[in-house]
């Protein structure tokens, strides 16, 4: 250990510290700060986009499976932004692997990611790009997580995450954005993510939920989300965040990201317009839930193809992923696969669609915006071959997507105490219960399902008769109502109230009747 009178030794001296300076100086002049504080920005844009999807899941989820979803999308976050700084990113965006399937550890844990320009545009540098990319990830399996809705146990999607992260998702965004990607090289055009974020996690989030099953009839029956608040409030958090997902893909404060801006408002509105017509068509009734489901697939179709189209194709793009996505939520009955929360039909189609407009409707133009990228286009531009490039690359990430997730969680499913779904019993209780221990809105009130839930009517009984049901399911404080009222039955002797064990609340217990009034059933007690 150095002695305090050797600190001087560790100072550089003048002339050294002069040149650290002038190359940080060099390192920052590179690079024009307008761009670099719109990117920082946009990073942080798409990072709130992971409540967003935490809060719509919730709402779409039954309140007993709620707190689960927001659980296991803010966990996966976590688990993401680890893979990503360990190998993540070099798998994805060594620039050094030349195999165009996937890349190297050159990068391990962002070595040598500093100052170069970044892989994706020469505007930023590559550990602002690195973040960027992070982001991605981050909300792409946040997408994946709905897969887990209200059977799904949260700790073994964890271990899912990061084989997946690895497995599936770094390979595709290699395909699509590493210059040395088949896809890439091929001519490719995926703006934003239509491959490795919307088509990835659609169809894994379908793979996964094959993997699970399907819930239970009794759960399936009656399903309505437990809070609409909710899905709206997530929805325009993603829409704002979105904004900085497409608009910051142009890497640099210009012209195309506006563009893509634009092109995201266009596809956002027409798509969320588009769904709630047809709708209101079937059930006469102008659904918040349709709209929030259209304005999702508008913003899913805009993620490969804002930074191409022109706004008049956004505007047709918008219009025509508003009705096939909505028609696409009866694929899962077709393929007999209980996709609770649509990820398919929102994700998948919807990037399915944007990548398919990029073959006909991407402008040399717009390309350009950024000053940075040329490409001959689409059939604008009369590039016939793109729509054969477009379609190869949507097979490509489909089957890969599909087969590797099911694989992965079939194999993660059989290693012991690592099962992916619940018991019966766990799914009965619901998830917040069995798995996290803490609950989203942690009240009791009377079952909605009155035929099912509330017990046979009984006009009278005399008070030492304890009913065999509660009047109001759920639990208190942790301690189940059935619990609370036999403890209560064999605790209270008299007609004075006393604490419930372990802190628990004392039952609820009508008064008493008093001179003869008739009570609450309509009838007079003897």
């Amino acid at each position: 250990m150095a002695a305090a009178d050797d600190t001087p030794l560790l100072t550089p001296s003048p002339h050294a510290a002069a040149r650290i300076g002038l190359a940080l100086r060099d390192a920052n002049d590179q690079f024009n700060g307008g761009d670099v504080s719109f990117i920082v920005i946009c990073g942080i844009l798409v990072f709130f986009m992971i409540p967003g999807v935490a809060f719509l899941y919730s709402g779409l989820s039954r309140r007993k499976s709620a707190l689960s979803l927001v659980w296991a999308v803010a966990a996966s976050n976590a688990v993401v932004i680890f893979q990503w700084w360990f190998w993540g990113y070099s798998l994805a965006f060594s620039p050094s692997a030349t195999n165009g399937y996937i890349g190297d550890l050159r990068s391990f844990a962002l070595r040598k990611v500093l100052a170069d320009p970044s892989p994706g545009s020469p505007l930023i540098p590559e550990l602002l790009y690195s973040f960027y990319q992070m982001e991605f990830a981050c909300v792409t399996v946040a997408i994946l997580m709905g897969a887990l809705a209200e059977r799904g146990r949260v700790f073994p999607a964890m271990i899912f995450t990061f084989i997946w992260m690895t497995i599936v998702y770094c390979p595709i965004a290699c395909w699509a954005w590493n210059i040395n990607g088949w896809g890439f090289k091929w001519g490719v055009l995926d703006y934003a993510g239509g491959g490795p974020v919307e088509i990835a996690s659609g169809i894994s989030g379908l793979a996964y939920s094959w993997a699970l099953g399907r819930r239970s009839e009794r759960e399936l029956r009656n399903f309505r989300p437990h809070n609409v608040s909710l899905v709206a409030l997530g929805t325009f958090i993603l829409w704002f965040g979105w904004l900085g997902f497409n608009g910051g893909s142009a890497f640099g404060a210009n012209l195309r990201a506006i563009m893509a801006i634009w092109n995201s408002m266009i596809a956002a509105a027409m798509s969320g317009i588009v769904w709630c017509l047809l709708d209101y068509r079937i059930e006469r009734k102008w659904s918040m839930v349709g709209f929030c489901s259209g304005t999702i697939a508008g913003l899913v179709a805009a993620t490969p193809a804002s930074g191409y189209v022109p706004q008049w194709a956004a505007f047709v793009m918008g219009i025509i992923v508003g009705a096939v996505a909505n028609y696409s939520t009866k694929l899962k009955f077709i393929l007999g696969i209980d996709d609770a929360l649509d990820l398919c039909a929102e994700h998948a189609i919807g990037g399915m669609l944007g990548l398919l407009f990029n073959a006909i409707f991407a402008d040399s133009d717009i390309i350009a915006l950024d000053g940075v990228n040329t490409s001959t286009g689409g059939w604008l531009n009369r590039n016939w071959k793109q729509l054969y490039i477009q379609i190869a690359y949507i097979a490509a990430c489909t089957g890969y997507s599909f087969v590797l997730t099911a694989l992965i969680a079939k194999g993660i499913n059989y290693i012991p105490t690592l099962h992916l779904r619940a018991t019966p019993e766990e799914e009965m209780l619901g998830m917040d219960d069995t798995d996290i221990g803490e609950f989203a809105t942690d009240y009791i009130e009377v079952r909605r399902d009155y035929t099912d839930w509330t017990p046979p009517y009984q006009p009278y009984q005399p008070k030492d008769i304890e009913p065999e049901t509660p009047p109001a399911a759920g639990d208190r404080h942790a301690v189940p109502d059935t619990q609370i009222a036999r403890a209560n039955g064999a605790a209270h002797s008299n007609d004075e109230p006393k604490a419930a064990a372990n802190g628990a609340l004392s039952s609820i217990s009508e008064k008493p009747e008093a001179n003869g009034e008739a009570n609450g059933n309509g009838t007079t007690p003897p």
